[in-house]
């Protein structure tokens, strides 16, 4: 069962649809083979998914690095360009290239650390008997790329109802432009569609709507009611990345103890 309009409070950006709240019926049957992981763990109390919110680690390290030096070398240039002259650029040079030294500073630095900071993995636990939601979160800050309190990972905990899923579709900076689909979860005051907070579930639609949907079965009827999947649980903390620098430098996964305890035991 799919809702015509948005339900929430505000919407999602680029709403499409919103999916099936917590105590509905799933929207769809989820289908092992063209889920890209699965769970990360499955037992008779809750259940964990993985919800990596950021892909190509690889590349945007190279992107960030390759900002860097841009902006670098840009200041470099003025600077040999004054010491070689002895006078300086026209103001409207001058201004052009310090403001493209500074944000590509500023991206740059903004670029590596959601690249080699962030975790490997950010899962979301859901523990069927107590009806709470736990999720491993990676907060960041564009404009305060060098702060240290703005970015680090907090584990943060729901109640099960006060949850909607939202699957979204905006244009994105994918080299020749394109539509980003994906799937988050909002936070609503208890009782109304008020939106307290959203984040990020899975990326595309089909995904996140299966992953939702397996969410909604386990917490409605039990791990006997999802499906087998062919394939074992991917070790997010001990796996060969031995040719990409930013899952080596990036950190792994540690809930908090009693978060830990919490989240994988009953009331």
């Amino acid at each position: 069962m799919f809702f015509t309009k948005p339900l929430l409070d505000p919407p999602a950006p680029g709403w499409k649809r919103d999916l099936p709240m917590p105590d509905l019926p799933p929207s769809t049957d989820p289908y092992p083979p063209v889920l890209p992981h699965p769970p990360n763990y499955l037992d008779s109390v809750y259940l964990e998914l993985p919800r990596s919110a950021y892909r190509k680690r690889g590349l945007c390290a190279c992107v960030a690095v390759v900002l860097i030096l841009l902006a670098i070398f840009s200041l470099l240039i003025g600077g040999a360009y004054i010491l070689a002259t002895a006078s300086f650029l026209p103001l409207v040079p001058s201004l052009g290239m310090l403001l493209s030294s500074i944000s590509g500073f500023w991206l740059g630095i903004y670029a590596w650390r959601m690249t080699v900071q962030a975790p490997l993995d950010e899962p979301i636990r859901f523990n069927r008997l107590r009806r709470k939601v736990y999720v491993y979160r990676y907060h960041h800050d564009g404009l305060r790329p060098f702060s240290r309190t703005a970015w680090g990972v907090r584990t943060e905990v729901y109640d099960w109802n006060d949850l909607r899923a939202e699957a979204s579709s905006v244009y994105g900076p994918m080299g020749t432009g394109g539509l980003i689909e994906s799937v988050s979860i909002a936070v609503v005051k208890p009782g109304t569609c008020q939106v307290l907070e959203r984040f990020h579930f899975a990326h595309g639609t089909m995904q996140g709507e299966m992953y939702w949907a397996m969410a909604q079965l386990f917490m409605q009827q039990g791990p006997q009611a999802l499906p087998t999947f062919p394939r074992p649980p991917r070790d997010w903390n001990n796996e060969d990345a031995r040719f990409n620098l930013a899952r080596r430098l990036a950190p792994k996964v540690q809930w908090p103890a009693d978060i830990d305890l919490q989240s994988r035991t009953a009331p």
